[in-house]
């Protein structure tokens, strides 16, 4: 059979860039009988994407890539709104479309999407109108359209659920670190510590948005007393957040940095008001760093009982988590070890192939 994926959001280093990525190469290394056409839209990051995409085909014989001159917006207009393009016009036949939420063209191939969460939809007013218009439009075209849905968590699938899908048609499928995440060297860590001037221990959180809870984080680091040397490195861009004492604010991080930021932290601080699937508690496991996160949804489904589990709603609850962990550390980062092992892009691209092998059903 012919597989076409959209690997168009690749190049944004995203939590979707890391999913799309280790999908394709993973199901590129174990499946040498079915084809694979793997494409994407871009306009002023077309030579980028042409090297992502031809560095994962690499050459394979049953693998090709090709690069359209569609950036997200001008693929929304023709695909989504307009909707009279096939997308089989431009890469012939195929007999599944594996697409992400971005953009659902005409096809007549068995349709697949992956949503990986509907934040802005299911709390409008945590994300901007526009994001909640365009994801609001982007998922009834989802609904309408596709054949089968990849979610990453059992959450994603009832908040799915709730809002008018068809349960018999969502998968869900758990998504990996990356598998070459290692642990950070003690001379890297110690260099991205100096070039970002974090002179002693402290706590990582990642993100900065509202969904990421970093106005309660702050406010919990800040009821700690234990150790007043202690620092709070948070990891991401920001707006109006003003300058806190021991609190110091990276903006974006490039993959190294931040890979070195895991292993140097005393603990990941992620107690997130929701998440799709929640990736980041994942790596802090894979590098031996133990995790604060939240006790809801698919933070608590991912993490199982391998993290110090707090109410988001609670600065209290999240400052005791945190102290919590600074004093059992060696206990959840073994927990931590065990229970990230459960996870693998082996896996995740076997019950993947499954959801494309619908295609013969059809």
């Amino acid at each position: 059979m012919i597989f076409t994926i959209d690997a168009s959001q690749i190049i944004y280093g995203t939590g979707v860039s890391v999913y799309t990525k280790n999908l394709i190469r993973t199901l590129l290394n174990i499946d040498k009988k079915n084809t694979y056409q793997i494409i994407g839209g871009a306009l002023r990051r077309m030579p980028e994407l042409r090297s992502s995409l031809n560095a994962i085909v690499d050459g394979r014989k049953n693998a090709s890539a090709s690069v359209f001159p569609f950036s997200p917006a001008i693929s929304d207009i023709f695909f989504n709104r307009i909707g009279i393009l096939s997308i089989d016009t431009l890469i012939g036949k195929s007999d599944v479309f594996h697409s992400s939420d971005w953009t659902q063209p005409k096809t007549d191939a068995f349709k697949v999407t992956t949503v990986h969460d509907i934040a802005p939809v299911l709390y409008p007013k945590l994300s901007h109108p526009k994001i909640v218009e365009v994801h609001t439009r982007r998922l009834e075209r989802v609904k309408k359209y596709v054949d089968s849905i990849i979610v990453p968590s059992i959450t994603t699938k009832n908040d799915l659920v709730k809002l008018g899908f068809d349960e018999n048609i969502i998968q869900v499928i758990y998504e990996a670190p990356d598998p070459n995440l290692k642990r950070s060297r003690i001379s890297e860590i110690l260099a991205v510590k100096k070039k970002n001037r974090i002179g002693s221990r402290y706590l990582l959180a990642v993100g900065v948005s509202k969904r990421k809870n970093i106005d309660k984080i702050i406010s919990a680091f800040e009821k700690i007393r234990a150790d007043r040397t202690l620092k709070l490195v948070v990891v991401g861009h920001y707006e109006k957040i003003s300058q806190v004492r021991n609190v110091i604010f990276l903006g974006y991080v490039n993959e190294s940095d931040i890979y070195a930021l895991y292993s140097g932290a005393e603990a990941l601080v992620y107690p997130s008001l929701y998440e799709g699937f929640g990736l980041p508690i994942l790596e802090a496991f894979s590098l031996g760093i133990p995790v604060v996160t939240s006790d809801i949804g698919s933070m608590k489904e991912i993490a199982g009982s391998a993290a110090m589990l707090v109410d988001p709603n609670d600065v209290d609850s999240i400052k005791i988590g945190i102290e919590k962990v600074l004093v059992d550390k060696c206990k959840l980062v073994r927990l931590g070890k065990q229970r990230v092992n459960q996870f693998s892009w082996n896996k995740t691209a076997q019950e993947t192939l499954g959801v494309y092998n619908q295609a013969l059903k059809k």
